[in-house]
C-alpha cells in the first residue's frame, strides 16, 4: 500500500458544521429515548430496536463531538479513548440499522413475528461483534491518529499501521459497504411486498367503508421505505468516497467540501432517525406537539371514534409483537396476519 497522505487541517471553518451536526443528532436521539421514556404505548418492537440505535447514535455523536473539538494531531490517550468509543458506537449503530430493516422484512413480507431468541441475536451481533472489534484493535494498538484522512479531526484507525486497510475494513468500513446493499434490497422487498397487497386489496374498496384512507397511508409508508436505505446512503457514501480516495494516495482526499460533507454524514445519523421516526410519525408527532402546546390528552385523535389506525394503543399479537406497522404509517389491513 502506498505511504499515507500528508495530514489533512481541518479549519475552525469546517469543524463547526460538523460539531452543530453532532449537537443536532445528539438532540435527535435524545428525543427519540425521550419518546420511548413518556409514551409506553409507542414502545413497539421495531422502536424498542429503534431505542437501542438511538443509543447507539448517541455515543456515536458525542464522540465524534469530542474528537472534532480537540482536532487530534497525534496518538494520545484520549485520542484511542475517543477512537475506541467512535468505533464501537458507529459499527454498533451498522448492525442495528440492518437488524430493524431485517426483523421488519421478516415481520411484513414473511409474516413470521419475531421471538424472543432473533431478538437476542440481535443484541448479541450489534453489541457483541462491534465490542470484539473494539477490543481487539485497542489491544494490538491499531486505534490512534489518523491524519484526518479518513476522519475529520476525530481518531480512528492508525494510519501508520501496516495491516491498516484490514482493521479499517473491520472497525466500519466493511459493514458500512454490506449495509449500502443490505438495506436498498431488504427495503425494496417490503415495498414491493405492501404494494402487491394493496393492489389486491384494491377490488374490495367499494364495500370496505374506511378503504379510501388507505392510500394516503400507505403513500407515506411508501416514501419513507424509499426515504430509509436513500438517507442512509447519502449520509454514508461520502466517509466511503474518501477512504477509497485514502487508498489511492489521491490529494482530493483533502478537499474542503468532501471533508465537510464527510463529517456531517458520520454525525447526523441521530438526527436523520429523529426526522422520520418522530417528526415524520403521527403517532409520535401529535404526542410530542400535545406536549409542547400543553393539550390535553383527551383532545388527541387516539381517543376519538373510528376506525383502527395508527392512533391506537397497540395491540398484542402472538407472542408480544406489537402493532409492527404503526412506525411506517402502513394500513393493517396491507399486513399478514399473525
Amino acid at each position: 500500500m502506498p505511504s499515507p497522505l500528508p495530514p489533512t487541517r481541518v479549519p475552525l471553518a469546517e469543524r463547526v458544521p460538523v460539531l452543530l451536526s453532532c449537537a443536532l443528532s445528539c438532540a435527535g436521539s435524545a428525543l427519540l429515548l425521550c419518546s420511548q421514556a413518556l409514551w409506553p404505548e409507542l414502545r413497539t418492537r421495531p422502536r424498542q430496536l429503534l431505542l437501542h440505535l438511538s443509543l447507539a447514535d448517541l455515543l456515536s455523536a458525542l464522540s465524534y463531538f469530542y474528537g472534532v473539538l480537540r482536532d487530534f494531531q497525534g496518538t494520545s490517550w484520549d485520542c484511542v479513548l475517543q477512537g475506541a468509543l467512535s468505533t464501537f458506537a458507529n459499527t454498533s449503530s451498522f448492525f442495528w440499522t440492518m437488524a430493524i430493516a431485517l426483523y421488519l422484512y421478516l415481520s411484513i413480507v414473511r409474516g413470521s413475528p419475531a421471538g424472543q431468541g432473533l431478538l437476542w441475536g440481535f443484541h448479541a451481533v450489534s453489541w457483541g461483534v462491534p465490542l470484539a472489534i473494539t477490543v481487539a484493535a485497542v489491544a494490538l494498538r491499531k486505534i490512534g491518529y489518523d491524519a484526518s484522512n479518513v476522519s475529520v479531526g476525530w481518531c480512528w484507525v492508525n494510519l501508520d499501521a501496516e495491516d491498516r486497510l484490514l482493521w479499517m475494513l473491520l472497525a466500519g468500513k466493511l459493514w458500512e459497504i454490506l449495509a449500502y446493499v443490505t438495506l436498498p434490497v431488504l427495503y425494496l422487498l417490503i415495498r414491493k411486498h405492501i404494494n402487491r397487497a394493496h393492489a389486491a386489496l384494491s377490488e374490495y374498496r367499494p364495500i370496505l367503508p374506511a378503504a379510501p384512507a388507505l392510500r394516503p397511508r400507505a403513500s407515506l409508508a411508501d416514501k419513507k421505505l424509499i426515504l430509509i436505505p436513500l438517507i442512509f446512503i447519502f449520509l454514508r457514501i461520502w466517509s466511503t468516497v474518501r477512504f477509497v480516495l485514502t487508498l489511492c494516495d489521491s490529494p482530493a482526499v483533502q478537499n474542503p467540501v468532501l471533508v465537510v460533507l464527510h463529517g456531517i454524514g458520520n454525525t447526523f445519523q441521530g438526527g436523520a432517525n429523529c426526522i422520520l421516526f418522530v417528526l415524520c410519525t403521527r403517532a409520535v408527532r401529535a404526542r410530542l406537539l400535545a406536549l409542547l402546546c400543553c393539550s390535553p390528552s383527551a383532545e388527541l385523535p387516539w381517543h376519538g371514534q373510528g376506525p383502527p389506525g395508527p392512533w391506537q394503543r397497540p395491540q398484542t399479537h402472538g407472542d408480544g409483537d406489537k402493532d409492527r406497522d404503526k412506525d411506517l404509517d402502513v394500513p393493517k389491513p396491507l399486513l399478514p396476519s399473525t
